[in-house]
């Protein structure tokens, strides 16, 4: 029996593999052509390829349920063509005995993908994004639109983020409980300096009643919840961040009255991802041993391609449709699952 674990389990992982490093390669392909209309300056085609290659690690852990669900099929669906699953049964193997034995490349390279999402993506993405954002003549994307925070009464707008933190244009309005404008101020710099910041060429206006007054500074401290590690994480996609910077962010977002469903969905999204997976593996071999039994491969991987984008097609509405009508995003990623999971397993008792 171990030789044939064995056996099944190599087969499914080099399928998935394979499938894998296709899909990421056309992955890789578009995100080429959609790079080449922002070649300018620095950012050469060469460049182009540098910022792809970079996000590598970011693809490979997207793609990782859609490339297993082919996957699965592909490897199961060569065994049933050889009638190799038939035998297996004759010889009184059990169905569970070989799904348990498919889930097995399948949980390594769900850890693998874990360990890509939390410790490479993060950094990679970030490089990729912060040189390619300076090779086009920005410090930052955030550059085009500005930042926007709030901390109690005080919303702030930070017009540049340099990736080395340092704050180019940074206006401050701070209100009173009744919500009326009290300060005003602007200043051209801001640097983090241990536990505050220090804003350099400035100016502050005051609202009284009746009258206002307005002064220069050299320059000022101004304490903050806002740390550069935070700006990090606001001018990353909500996608490239680690789980645990996701949660807390996600946290200080509502602490500070402000939207953290975005956050809060990529959470989730992450989180939930080995379930994801695991429960795409479950169609995919339901299918084989239900209603695919038969089939050529070309059809079975039609039928995975149709299922994997009925999955995928359901929780991208479901994740905005969380964001719009208030509902928690950990139903809008885990119902999907759900569904499957009890699809699987349904196709599953009725093929043994």
């Amino acid at each position: 029996m171990r030789t044939l674990a064995r056996y099944i389990s190599v087969t499914v992982l080099m399928a998935i593999l394979g499938v894998l490093m296709v899909v990421v390669a056309l992955d890789v392909m578009a995100a080429i052509i959609d790079e080449v209309g922002d070649i300018r300056g620095d950012y050469t085609f060469a460049e182009v390829l540098v910022y792809v290659a970079t996000t590598l690690p970011g693809r490979v852990y997207q793609n990782l349920p859609f490339s297993a669900l082919i996957g699965c099929l592909v490897g199961l669906g060569l065994l049933a063509s050889n009638s190799e699953l038939v035998v297996m049964r004759a010889a009184g193997i059990s169905l569970l005995q070989i799904v348990a034995v498919v889930l097995r490349p399948v949980l390594l390279l769900i850890v693998v993908a874990g360990v890509l999402g939390e410790y490479a993506v993060p950094y990679t993405d970030q490089y990729a994004e912060g040189r390619r954002a300076m090779l086009l003549g920005k410090q930052d994307r955030l550059a085009t639109s500005g930042l926007w925070n709030r901390e109690d009464n005080e919303f702030i707008h930070v017009g540049v983020v340099f990736p080395n933190g340092e704050l180019v244009g940074v206006t401050r309005y701070q209100f009173d409980p009744a919500g009326e404008l009290r300060e005003a101020s602007f200043s051209a710099t801001a640097r983090y300096q241990g536990t505050r910041w220090l804003e350099e060429e400035g100016a502050l206006t005051r609202f009284a009643e009746g009258a206002t007054s307005t002064e220069t500074f050299a320059s000022r401290e101004w304490v903050s919840t806002l740390t550069p590690g935070l700006l990090r994480l606001v001018s990353m996609e909500p996608a490239s961040l680690p789980i645990s910077d996701l949660y807390s962010y996600a946290r200080y977002l509502e602490r500070q009255g402000q939207a953290a469903g975005r956050h809060w969905l990529a959470f989730w999204n992450k989180t939930l991802q080995p379930l994801t997976t695991l429960s795409l593996v479950m169609i995919a071999v339901s299918f084989i041993f239900g209603p695919l039994r038969e089939s050529t491969t070309g059809f079975r991987i039609f039928a995975g391609v149709v299922t994997g984008i009925v999955f995928s097609t359901s929780q991208d509405l479901l994740g905005p449709a969380s964001l719009v009508y208030g509902f928690s995003a950990f139903w809008a990623v885990l119902v999907p699952i759900v569904i499957s999971v009890v699809a699987g397993l349904l196709l599953l008792r009725r093929a043994g």
